[in-house]
C-alpha cells in the first residue's frame, strides 16, 4: 500500500499543465450605439434602468398573468428539456472531472480446485485452496500534457452553455405566455366589438327594413343594410375561432389546463408600467443576453478542446498497480509473508498515424473558427432584434393617437352621414361606408393597442431580463 501511495502521489504532482491557447472575446461585430432617426425615440426619453436587473415578476403588472406565467414556469415541456439539459450536462461534467483521478478498486477471490486420485502423483485425491485479496489501480493516465484537464474544461463549458440556454429558453417562455394572453385578450375585445356591431347593424337593417315597406327605403338599401350584418356575424364566427385557439395556445405554453379566474375578461389591458425605453449601450446589453453568454461559453469549450488535440502529439502515460495478499488459507491471508505489489507503467508515443493528430487539431481549430462566427452572429441577431424593437417603440405612440383620431373622425363621420340619411340629403350606402370605415378603424385600433404591449414585452425579451429571481427572493 506504500508503495501503491507513493506512485498515485507522484502522479498527480507531475499533471497539472494544459495546451490550451489563451481565450479572447472576439470584438462585437455590432454598431457602439443603437440606430438613431424618426423611427426612433430621442436618447433624453431613455431611461437608465437596466431591463436585464428586472426581475419578471417585477415587471408584468397584471396578476393573472404573473401567476400564469409562474403556471408555466413549472409546467412547460420545452423549458423541462432544458432543464434536463442541465442536469445530463453537469453528469457529463462529473464524468470528465473523474477521469483526473485514478480509479481505485478493492476486490477478493478465491479458488478451491479437487483434483481426483488417478491424476494424482499421491494417487489420493486433493484439494487446493488459493485466496487473495488486493487493491488495484488500473490504466490511470497520467496527465502531462493536459489532455484530460483540457477535455475537463470543454465540458465545463459546456456545461455552463446549457445553463444560459435554459435561461434563454425560460426568457422566450415568458415572453410567448404574455404575448399569448395579449393576443387572447385582444381577440376577446375584438369578439365584443364584432356582437356589438351586430347588434347595431341588426337595429339599422329592421329599421331599413320597416321604411321600405313603407315605400321610403328602396330595396337596393335593404340588401346593404343585409351584407353589413352578414359581414358582423362572419367576424363573430372567426373570432369565436381565434380565442378558442388563443386558448388552446395559451394552455399548451402553460403546459396545463389554465384555471378558469386566470383568464383574461376580454379588455386589453397595460401589461408593464414601464414607459420608456432603455439608455444602455449595445456592449452592456447584448453582453447580459443569456443565449449571447451561452454562445461565448460554448466558444470557450471549442478553444479547450483544441488543447487537447494539442496534447495528442505527446506521449500517453499510464500506470496499473495492485497491492495485495495471497494466501493458501482464509487464515492466513493477511499475515506476515503473503503480500505481493505490482506496478505496471506504460508509455505510447505517436509516430505514425497517416495524419489523424494533426486532423483532428485541424478540426478543432475550424471548429472554434464556427463558434467564433455563431458567437458574432448571434450578437448581430441580437442586436437586430433590439433595434427592430426599439424602431417600433419609437413610433408606436404615433400610430396609436393616430388611429384614436381616425376612430372619432370615423365615428362623427357616422353619426353624420346616418342624420343625412334620415333627413333624405344622403344615400343610404354613404351610412354603410361610414359604418364599415368605423369598424375597421376600431378594430385596427385594437390591433395597434396590442402592438404596443407586446412590444414591451419583446423590448423585455429581447433586452435579456427575465429569469432572474425577485430581489426579495434571492435575499431570502
Amino acid at each position: 500500500m506504500r508503495h501503491l501511495v507513493i506512485v498515485l502521489a507522484g502522479a498527480f504532482a507531475l499533471a497539472g499543465c494544459t495546451m490550451i491557447p489563451d481565450y479572447f472575446r472576439p470584438d462585437s461585430p455590432a454598431a457602439e450605439t443603437w440606430p438613431t432617426g424618426p423611427s426612433y425615440l430621442p436618447a433624453s426619453k431613455a431611461t437608465s434602468v437596466k431591463i436585464a436587473d428586472i426581475a419578471w415578476q417585477d415587471y408584468f403588472a397584471d396578476a393573472k398573468l404573473r401567476q400564469l406565467i409562474g403556471l408555466s414556469l413549472a409546467n412547460n415541456r420545452d423549458l423541462r428539456v432544458a432543464v434536463l439539459n442541465i442536469e445530463k450536462a453537469q453528469a457529463e461534467y462529473r464524468i470528465s472531472q473523474a477521469d483526473l483521478f485514478p480509479t481505485i478498486n478493492v476486490g477478493g477471490s478465491a479458488d478451491i480446485t479437487r483434483t481426483g486420485r488417478r491424476n494424482t502423483t499421491t494417487g489420493s485425491a486433493e484439494t487446493t485452496r488459493s485466496y487473495s485479496a488486493s487493491v488495484t489501480v488500473s490504466a490511470y493516465e497520467l496527465d502531462l500534457f493536459g489532455r484530460i484537464r483540457s477535455l475537463n474544461e470543454q465540458a465545463l463549458e459546456e456545461y455552463f452553455s446549457t445553463v444560459e440556454t435554459m435561461h434563454s429558453t425560460q426568457i422566450s417562455l415568458i415572453g410567448e405566455v404574455a404575448t399569448a394572453y395579449l393576443t387572447l385578450q385582444a381577440d376577446q375585445e375584438q369578439l365584443k366589438l364584432a356582437r356589438d356591431t351586430l347588434d347595431s347593424q341588426q337595429h339599422s337593417l329592421d329599421l331599413t327594413r320597416q321604411t321600405f315597406e313603407k315605400g321610403i327605403a328602396s330595396a337596393l338599401d335593404v340588401r346593404q343594410a343585409e351584407t353589413s350584418v352578414d359581414t358582423a356575424r362572419l367576424d363573430i364566427a372567426q373570432f369565436t375561432t381565434s380565442v378558442a385557439q388563443d386558448l388552446n395556445a395559451l394552455t399548451l405554453l402553460v403546459g396545463s389546463s389554465v384555471p378558469e379566474d386566470l383568464l383574461p375578461d376580454g379588455v386589453l389591458g397595460n401589461v408593464t408600467a414601464m414607459s420608456d425605453v432603455p439608455g444602455d449601450l449595445p456592449s452592456e446589453v447584448l453582453q447580459a443576453r443569456p443565449d449571447v453568454v451561452a454562445a461565448e461559453h460554448s466558444l470557450k469549450a471549442a478553444n479547450a478542446n483544441i488543447g487537447a488535440a494539442r496534447a495528442a502529439f505527446f506521449p500517453k502515460i499510464t500506470l496499473t498497480a495492485s497491492n495485495g495478499s495471497v494466501s493458501d488459507a482464509m487464515s492466513t491471508l493477511f499475515k506476515a509473508g503473503t503480500g505481493g505489489w505490482s506496478f505496471a507503467p506504460d508509455i505510447v508515443l505517436p509516430i505514425f498515424d497517416m495524419g489523424s493528430n494533426q486532423a483532428n487539431l485541424d478540426a478543432a481549430k475550424v471548429d472554434k473558427s464556427i463558434e467564433v462566427a455563431t458567437y458574432e452572429k448571434t450578437i448581430q441577431t441580437a442586436f437586430r432584434e433590439v433595434a427592430d424593437a426599439l424602431a417600433q417603440r419609437g413610433t408606436i405612440d404615433d400610430q396609436l393617437a393616430a388611429q384614436q383620431s381616425l376612430v372619432d373622425s370615423t365615428a362623427a363621420s357616422y353619426y353624420l352621414s346616418t342624420e343625412r340619411y334620415k333627413k333624405g340629403v344622403s344615400s343610404y350606402l354613404d351610412v354603410l361606408d361610414s359604418q364599415r370605415s368605423l369598424y375597421t378603424a376600431e378594430q385596427d385600433l385594437i390591433n395597434i393597442r396590442l402592438d404596443k404591449q407586446a412590444n414591451l414585452i419583446t423590448l423585455y425579451k429581447v433586452l435579456g431580463g427575465g429569469w432572474q429571481q425577485p430581489v426579495q427572493a434571492a435575499a431570502r
